[in-house]
């Protein structure tokens, strides 16, 4: 069980590594977005995810995301990791698990000191970070199944409601190369856009 512990727990250091970039500002000046918002994803050749983006669970968090989906940032991007059973990570503008946008935010999750109830189940999107609770950019990732082991450790901020059925199908399509579901560019399923509707 130590064992799986420990190789569960390298996985996620080698999972999440982003560079690092400009530390954010402290908690209560950060900018936040209370309230529910929706999305929408489309991503190319496979169709329209909906999500519906918890503010008030994670306000710096949301305000972050709509921010860039706002620039349009994520538009063009695409998923460059994926592990079945688990996650499917995108959002990177290098498209290799190294890029970043120009501010980290404050985690919002409880080893951080923030309560965030947000549950990692399958459908639940989260920010990828580095060991560092404050360092997420940009990097989200959508989980394919329930994993406990993630509440606590990253900022969930909301969660699909519809479309959970393109996930799969992108899932069915991901060929992975290496030990650690990265994606060839390629192959890498691609965010056509992103857009905030409410």
């Amino acid at each position: 069980m130590k064992i799986k512990f420990l190789a569960f727990s390298l996985l996620l250091c080698l999972l999440f590594g982003l560079c690092g970039c400009e530390s954010g500002l402290p908690y209560e000046k950060e900018e936040k977005l209370y309230g529910n918002h929706t999305a929408i994803m489309t991503i190319r050749d496979f169709g329209e995810v909906k999500l519906t983006l918890y503010g008030d669970i994670a306000p710096v968090t949301v305000a972050n995301f709509v921010k860039l989906v706002k620039k349009g940032f994520y538009d063009g991007l695409t998923f460059h990791r994926a592990i079945d059973g688990f996650m499917i990570q995108g959002g990177d503008p290098n498209g290799d698990g190294t890029g970043n946008s120009a501010t980290r935010i404050y985690g919002e999750f409880e080893s951080n000191g923030f309560k965030n109830d947000l549950k990692h189940k399958k459908g639940v999107i989260s920010m990828a970070r580095m060991r560092d609770y404050n360092s997420a950019t940009c990097q989200f990732f959508i989980m394919l199944d329930d994993n406990s082991q993630l509440d606590g450790e990253y900022a969930a901020f909301g969660e699909i409601t519809e479309g959970i059925d393109v996930i799969d199908a992108v899932m069915a399509s991901i060929k992975t190369v290496g030990s650690n579901g990265e994606i060839s560019p390629k192959d890498q399923p691609i965010i056509e856009k992103i857009e905030i509707v409410e």
